[in-house]
């Protein structure tokens, strides 16, 4: 969720707790983790890796943060222990990302970074990957954009790859990126106090390992949003296209192009994956 100039403050539960957490035991986040950018543009993370439910404190209790950038995320692993540093969002060189989606050929990945290897702190698909945009940003002066673009690009030619969902965080601005139609990736551009005008956002995902957002200020500003899924009624949510690289500033002015018009070279399917990471997958909320 970006707000543009007016910061905003929003009180998260990355977890809803389930009406029966025995009953639920079967469907475990493997962590979970809360960003935001301060009134300096520094990025910060609050994350735990979960190993059960009984060990979701952190996620179920309310954390309150006032900012105009916030990224949260629901770790279901693909890759890499459950550990903090392979929980999400991960944080490069002043920007936040968080991924959704399985990428192989992680050798590969490896030695196309180079001294950006050493940014990676964690085990995960998803931290290489982020390393391969901040390497791709760096030969881009900057161009965040089209960092994630010439990325993206890399990846689906020359590695298997499963989804490449991601968003990223810097400064006051997001960019967000669904590749290819796997998985889904939702925009709302919600005016002040929504659709019925004076309404405070309050949104929770319906998914299990839900996550619940509250936000009063935006009764009276705008904010942008992105979701893997409608996270309530409002007619206003978009599903990106295959492809779409979507760019929100800090105007909340939003530029849509598509940078990938074409499936991965090595395109991976359900059957294809490793047994965790075809359970990660197979049922919302996807994993990371």
């Amino acid at each position: 969720m970006v707000t543009g100039a007016r910061p905003a403050r929003a009180t998260f539960w990355l977890l809803d707790a389930p009406d029966s957490l025995s009953e639920q035991s079967h469907f475990q986040p493997d962590g979970t983790g809360l960003g935001w950018v301060d009134d300096d543009g520094i990025p910060w993370v609050d994350k735990a890796a979960i190993a059960a439910w009984e060990d979701a404190t952190f996620a179920l209790e309310a954390q309150e943060i006032s900012s105009a950038n916030f990224l949260a995320h629901v770790r279901f692993a693909s890759t890499g222990g459950l550990k903090p540093q392979n929980t999400h969002p991960f944080i490069q060189d002043g920007r936040m990302l968080a991924h959704n989606g399985v990428i192989e050929g992680l050798d590969r990945l490896e030695a196309e970074l180079g001294d950006h290897r050493e940014l990676v702190g964690g085990e995960t698909d998803s931290e290489r990957f982020f390393a391969l945009i901040t390497k791709q940003v760096d030969a881009h002066d900057g161009d965040v954009g089209a960092g994630i673009a010439a990325a993206a690009r890399w990846a689906a030619r020359e590695l298997p790859v499963y989804s490449l969902n991601v968003i990223v965080a810097s400064g006051d601005e997001q960019w967000a990126l669904r590749y290819p139609e796997t998985n889904p990736l939702y925009m709302l551009e919600r005016g002040p106090g929504g659709p019925g005008g004076g309404d405070r956002l309050e949104h929770t995902s319906t998914a299990a390992g839900r996550i619940h957002v509250r936000c009063g200020d935006l009764a009276e500003a705008p904010a942008v949003i992105f979701a893997t899924e409608p996270m309530d009624d409002d007619p206003g949510w978009r599903l990106l296209e295959p492809g779409e690289l979507v760019h929100v500033d800090a105007g909340l002015n939003i530029e849509s192009r598509v940078v990938l018009d074409g499936p991965p070279t090595q395109r991976l399917g359900l059957a294809d994956l490793r047994p965790r990471a075809a359970a990660s997958q197979a049922d919302e909320p996807k994993a990371s």
